[in-house]
């Protein structure tokens, strides 16, 4: 039997305050005085605070990005252009401050300075064949994973799949629990989901070991600790929770959640916070105690999802949510094991959308 060659992110910092060392981590980076860095951040955090920490200096560069909708594959294609016409030199690092769509884009625009073509090639597993640039990581908003995970999931031309390869891992990671303070509750409760629903999956698929199960029940402990008990450390907390649903998952799958979500995000815009968690409070029959605990949890942080969404929409829109859902073999395979296929029909995928 051959096993998984693994890829964690190298180096890490965590704390609170983390975030001030990040001047000191990119020096080590610059080799010279023309070395320039180019700083991704989630425009939320434009003419805030934060904006005047960003330790930039004068030859660097600071994109605000906008991340209303889903990360796309034309997103990073202008990005990357842009970062090609600041300088025809490479940057010595991409820096991703935001949440997870903030960050799959800094890996993708790492990665797409050092690889031909337009990202929508690289759409799959392993298809990246040349190392990115330096990058780091830096979430202001945790439960994505997006700060462990080897993918940069993005929308593109034919569906919703992530750059998957040990060259998207970040080099760093700075996980500072300040800057997840004051996120508004909705969207906290969505994106918190993700990593609650991560483990789910994980720890319920026919892909789990001792790895992934170990980080995966560290990961729910703490997700219980936060979304049910209202732990006061809660930000530090939900913080590791997603660090450690992210790994869970890295040497496991997601499963019937993601791959409806991505369907709902594809085609009908859903964030994939709020996507995971309207697809999941219809998944009864897959995941019946976590679904039980999630609504617990909705009920005690005043949370109201969309419903009926999809009952009334026309047949060919669901069939193309079917067809992006039906394409992610890997998490049905988590969900069924061998013979997937055979389970995983038109008709089941329909009905589950339906339901939605």
């Amino acid at each position: 039997m051959k096993f998984r060659n693994f890829k964690a992110v190298p180096k890490m910092i965590f704390g609170r305050g983390a975030f001030n060392q990040l001047d000191e981590v990119l020096a080590a980076e610059r080799k010279s005085d023309e070395d320039f860095v180019v700083f991704l951040v989630d425009d939320v955090h434009q003419g805030k605070p934060l904006e005047g920490r960003i330790p930039a200096k004068a030859h660097d560069k600071i994109i605000w990005v906008n991340v209303d909708e889903e990360p796309s594959t034309i997103q990073v294609d202008a990005l990357t252009e842009e970062v090609q016409a600041f300088n025809s030199k490479l940057p010595v690092s991409v820096v991703g401050l935001g949440g997870g769509s903030t960050m799959d884009l800094a890996k993708a625009v790492s990665l797409m300075l050092t690889n031909p073509g337009g990202s929508a090639m690289y759409q799959g597993w392993d298809l990246i064949k040349v190392a990115a640039v330096h990058h780091i990581g830096i979430p202001t908003i945790s439960g994505t994973g997006a700060e462990a995970s080897r993918t940069a999931v993005l929308c593109g031309p034919e569906r919703k799949l992530g750059l998957n390869s040990d060259f998207t891992v970040f080099d760093q990671i700075i996980m500072d629990p300040e800057l997840i303070a004051g996120v508004p509750v909705d969207q906290w409760f969505y994106t918190g989901m993700d990593c609650y629903i991560h483990c789910i999956e994980s720890l319920e698929g026919t892909f789990l070991n001792e790895y992934s199960k170990a980080f995966g029940e560290k990961s729910l402990e703490l997700c219980r600790e936060v979304y049910l008990d209202d732990h006061p450390e809660k930000d530090d907390k939900l913080m590791m929770a997603s660090y450690m649903g992210g790994m869970s998952i890295a040497y496991s799958q997601v499963g019937a959640c993601h791959a409806l979500s991505y369907g709902l995000g594809y085609v009908l815009g859903y964030h994939h916070g709020i996507g995971n968690c309207i697809a999941f409070n219809v998944l009864e029959e897959f995941y019946p105690a976590g679904v039980a605990e999630f609504r617990t949890m909705m009920e005690k942080h005043n949370i109201t999802l969309p419903k009926d969404i999809c009952k009334d929409l026309p047949d060919e829109t669901i069939a193309r949510m079917v067809k992006v859902a039906k394409s992610l073999g890997p998490l049905w395979h988590n969900v069924y094991g061998d013979g997937w296929e055979e389970k995983v029909t038109d008709e089941m995928l329909t009905k589950l959308y339906r339901r939605i």
